[in-house]
């Protein structure tokens, strides 16, 4: 085991080599060790989840739920509000572990903690919402329509930003009623599950109601077929989206897909250059542009692309990279080799279609220097691709039909921005756009927690996050009359 010291919290001693179900158990499906992307040095050790000891997770979960939705409201939103608390106890030490598990700086780290925090702190005011409508009837009769849970869900979550991705889905779903079991990307397990079993389960969750499988595709497809779970919500790419939506809807599960596609972000020819470069640079590089809403397209008007070009370049050659946790840096490295690999080969690629490269192309272990390619065009890789890496995508357009045009190539985003003093002018290019999110004057990445979150199309299925959609996402309907007395009927 790598430096990494346990101080009460963060005990890695008590999963080493387990998963969570309630309490910490030896899984069949073996064990993983997590390196740190900057160092690869060990960090930690877990258990891997396969099939059965999903469909074991599956049916505690199942057994748990109806007791932990009868408990009163009060006592629900209490533990939410003590496991808030025990996160902002140990901020700092579970920001630092969050931003070198995935390879974040550590504001990156900070920030995915002080959201944890004010998730649980939206599930605690969710827990004691109403839960249903009194319906207009006849006399003599009740109706109303009530919210139910699912009974279990489901939680397949990414490596990027492991910790709010997971959390934005666990506490809303436990908040309605769920039982919960999560899957993190076996290279994030303590951010993407571990982290926030630990927390719950001091603030006193009770044992069976969540729990947290680290595992690979095996798991997440018993995940989806398993016939105790009723809802699947995935986030991660759109190739692996199809097949999760493709195996939930055959065993007639609710479905919630928050997946990427190309984010277009468009700078008018009305814009300040200056400005449109520091938006574009945040949108693409933050995080090494692993993302979802990082800015895969940057549309700018022909007037004003080769200035645009010129700074955003410039930018780039003087963005430091290195290890988070012991530089001053503003990128971190990728994941791992695979994806290093493949962000690479896809800026070889379209520079052989013809785009041009004006700065970085180049790597050394995981880190990947800051990248801009110009002169991108449909049908190039960069263009096509959400590439998932610091890589800046260039593309002029004539008019601001033809920005609308490309920006909607290949059938939806999650997010997109419109820079233009004409707020007016702006908002109506951006109207055009299928996109699931869509901010005037400001780049692509953006969440404040209580926004719907998703996008249509390649982008998911829908706004499928966020508090003003939690009840819709997480409950389904229920239709209840009720009559002193059983009717006579003609028949």
């Amino acid at each position: 085991m790598e430096t990494v010291t346990d101080t009460g919290f963060l005990n890695h001693a008590v999963w080493q080599d387990r998963i969570f179900t309630g309490s910490w158990s030896v899984p069949q499906g073996g064990r993983y060790s997590v390196e740190e992307p900057a160092t690869g040095k060990i960090l930690t050790r877990v258990g891997v989840a396969n099939a059965q000891d999903v469909s074991a997770a599956a049916q505690t979960a199942s057994a748990a739920q109806p007791a932990w939705a009868a408990m009163p409201p009060r006592e629900r939103a209490a533990i939410f509000r003590r496991a808030a608390t025990i996160l902002q106890t140990h901020f700092d030490e579970l920001a630092q572990y969050v931003a070198r598990e995935t390879g974040g700086i550590l504001p990156k780290g900070q920030h995915e903690v002080r959201e944890a925090i004010f998730f649980l702190e939206l599930a605690a005011a969710a827990a004691v919402q109403a839960t249903g409508l009194i319906l207009p009837s006849v006399a003599g009769r009740q109706s109303h329509a009530r919210r139910v849970p699912h009974g279990v869900v489901g939680v397949i979550s990414p490596f990027n930003f492991p910790l709010v991705l997971s959390i934005r889905v666990v506490a809303p779903a436990l908040a309605t009623g769920n039982a919960v079991i999560i899957k993190p990307d076996v290279q994030t397990p303590v951010s993407g599950g571990f982290l926030i079993a630990q927390a719950l389960a001091k603030a006193g969750l009770p044992a069976g109601v969540l729990h947290v499988l680290p595992g690979a595709a095996e798991a997440g497809e018993a995940l989806c077929q398993d016939e105790a779970v009723g809802m699947i919500s995935f986030t991660g790419s759109t190739a692996v989206g199809r097949r999760v939506g493709e195996l939930a809807s055959r065993h007639l599960k609710k479905v919630a897909l928050e997946l990427g596609g190309k984010n277009a972000l468009i700078v008018l020819d009305d814009a300040d250059v200056d400005l449109a470069v520091n938006n574009a640079a945040w949108g693409v590089y933050l995080h090494q542009g692993q993302i979802c809403m990082s800015a895969g397209r940057l549309l700018v008007a022909e007037s004003l692309v080769d200035e645009f070009t010129r700074k955003l370049a410039d930018k780039a050659r003087h963005l430091p990279v290195g290890n988070p946790h012991t530089e001053p840096v503003a990128l971190g490295p990728l994941i791992n080799t695979r994806q290093r690999d493949r962000v690479h080969q896809l800026v070889l690629d379209s520079v052989e279609a013809g785009a041009k490269l004006e700065a970085g192309g180049t790597y050394q272990a995981l880190f990947y220097r800051p990248t801009v390619l110009s002169g991108v065009k449909p049908g190039m890789r960069a263009f096509d691709e959400e590439v998932f890496g610091p890589v800046a995508n260039i593309v002029s357009f004539a008019s601001d039909d033809e920005a609308v045009t490309l920006a909607n190539l290949g059938g939806g985003s999650l997010a997109a921005g419109v820079i233009s003093p004409s707020v007016e002018r702006a908002t109506a290019v951006g109207n055009r756009i299928k996109t699931g999110m869509l901010h005037i004057n400001d780049q692509t990445v953006n969440d404040d927690g209580i926004n719907p979150f998703g996008g249509p199309g390649v982008a998911g299925n829908g706004s499928s996050t966020g508090a003003v959609s939690d009840w819709d996402t997480y409950t389904h309907w229920q239709w209840v009359t009720s009559k002193d007395c059983a009717p006579q009927y003609p028949f």
